[in-house]
């Protein structure tokens, strides 16, 4: 194969891993129903199919990074592949909730090599003008992933079953590792590199031990000694990331970046985007499919709205960059979101799925002209040498953003779904009877999701309607109040996006070889 042909090759092994990882995101959220029915998992184990993943892959990003740049980009790019590839058959022939989540987390370390090392394969393989085209054509790949994520997502399970979605990955991924290894050129930075051990372990145990605390604050009581030593150790290990980023010579995260208040409010805004509506997909799953009863194809159909709109929003907003401030299109794009979140908290117990159809519209257009924008701004606010950080600080950003909403999310659900039902039971006579015989075992079915595995067991018709009627006057009311902090976090970050983001923090302009990247790789 001629080198003329090979940076063609480079582009087509980086889209087919890009588009095989961001399905993966994408479908997983239309399955969890079915893998909390297959493997009997509590609400908790829920969370952390989504958040195992988040939290290997915002803690190994930036490492592997330096790892690519020390020893060569194609190479890790490959072992990247390889990992996502045999841990994803390692979550589809996941006997338990437990191995799952393990599984899971292998992948969000395979995806974060190659996150890490994905666009700067095409910075190096391409120059001047096909930069341009190539990202391009990056951006498009991503874009199309997303928006029809949930639907493939939806045929898959709905056909083949949840552990498909899965097991796919398998053959595409020996396919790109093949790619990768025979056609792609390798790359590597000129300069000595190494890694920031202080920076990598303070910062990842420093996220598992808040997610794993917010997680478990329910059940343990937030007053538990495991509960607050937790959140006492993150704390603590926290300030010793920051202080060990200060004295650094070469760290992970040079906090001098954020001496620049645009850094901090894009930063900001990464985080405040993920941490809102897409930390909500979770919740708007179950009560499309557990709430409402509908199965994963028809859920991912519904998805349709919020994911097309972001889809064909995000390249008008790209090219409106050049015209427009970045304040202006990010803080406008968040403010949309929390309108969107706004639009959805209005929901009963007898609504149906329409009643989310007005926020998906309006939070998808507000998506669509955050993500290019955020993704461009991320590196155009700091020099072109720190570039490759900043992309890397705004994608970990994004993922704690998903990790602790998820969390923090959850702790609310279970909270007040449990009250929320347990009224509602209180209200009719057939639903006093529940309480009364439903003892440990419905608030554990309330806490954990399995509130029609107890219905199924009581031989009352009427006490089973008050069941499932009362449930779904605690999901809705639940709900109603998630969007509502979903819509607080996603206005926050509209504030410090007109507050901090400023003009002058930019940098002027790129060489014509330096291309920014028109998209990150983000999903729902």
């Amino acid at each position: 194969m001629p080198m003329l042909d090979r940076k063609w090759w480079t582009l087509i092994a980086v889209c087919t891993a890009t588009f095989m990882l961001l399905l993966d995101i994408t479908v997983v959220n239309v399955a969890l129903p079915a893998i909390q029915r297959s493997l009997h998992s509590s609400f908790s184990d829920l969370q952390w199919v989504v958040d195992a993943y988040a939290l290997t892959l915002a803690a190994f990003l930036l490492t592997a990074g330096v790892v690519g740049d020390m020893y060569g980009r194609r190479v890790v790019f490959a072992i990247g592949l390889g990992v996502f590839s045999v841990s994803s058959l390692l979550c589809g022939l996941s006997r338990s909730s437990l191995e799952l989540n393990l599984a899971r987390a292998a992948q969000g370390v395979g995806g974060a090599i190659m996150f890490a090392t994905a666009l700067a394969l095409i910075a190096s393989a391409f120059q001047g003008n096909e930069r341009g085209t190539a990202f391009g054509i990056y951006g498009a790949v991503v874009g199309g992933a997303v928006a029809v994520g949930p639907l493939i997502g939806g045929a898959i399970t709905s056909g083949l079953g949840w552990r498909w979605i899965f097991f796919v990955n398998v053959p595409i991924g020996l396919v790109a590792i093949v790619i990768t290894l025979t056609q792609v050129q390798e790359s590597k930075d000129p300069n000595d590199r190494r890694i920031d051990w202080i920076g990598f372990v303070s910062f990842s145990v420093a996220l598992v031990m808040l997610v794993f605390a917010l997680v478990r604050g329910n059940d343990e009581g937030w007053g538990s000694k495991l509960i607050v030593s937790l959140l006492v150790g993150s704390a603590v290990l926290l300030v010793v990331f920051v202080v060990a980023e200060w004295r650094q010579s070469e760290p992970m995260l040079d906090l001098d970046l954020f001496r620049r208040p645009a850094v901090v409010g894009v930063s900001v805004v990464a985080f405040t985007l993920s941490a809102s509506i897409f930390a909500m997909f979770l919740y708007m799953t179950l009560f499309i499919q557990d709430d409402l009863g509908y199965g994963p194809l028809a859920a991912g159909v519904r998805f349709l709205p919020i994911t097309m709109l972001t889809f064909l929003v995000a390249p008008i907003a790209g090219r409106l960059t050049v015209r427009v401030k970045s304040r202006y299109l990010l803080g406008t794009g968040l403010l949309l979101v929390a309108l969107g979140c706004l639009l959805m908290s209005g929901i009963h117990a007898s609504s149906g799925w329409t009643v989310l159809l007005p926020g998906f519209i309006v939070a998808g257009i507000g998506i669509g002209m955050v993500n290019p924008v955020l993704a461009s701004a991320a590196i155009s606010v700091v020099p072109p040498q720190r570039s490759g950080m900043a992309s890397g600080a705004n994608s970990t950003f994004r993922q704690v953003g998903i990790a602790t909403g998820i969390a923090g999310l959850g702790a609310v659900f279970q909270s007040q779904i449990q009250h929320k039902t347990v009224v509602a039971l209180g209200a009719s006579r057939a639903g006093q009877e529940v309480l009364v015989r439903g003892g440990s075992s419905l608030n554990g079915a309330l806490a954990g999701g399995g509130v029609r595995d107890v219905a199924a067991t009581i031989p009352s018709a009427s006490a089973r309607a008050a069941l499932l009627s009362a449930y779904r006057v605690g999901f809705a009311s639940t709900l109603d109040h998630l969007m509502i902090i979903g819509m607080v976090v996603a206005a926050v970050g509209s504030l410090c996006a007109y507050a901090f983001i400023r003009q002058a923090d930019f940098v002027p302009s790129y060489a014509s070889d330096q291309v920014p990247a028109p998209l990150e790789v983000v999903a729902p």
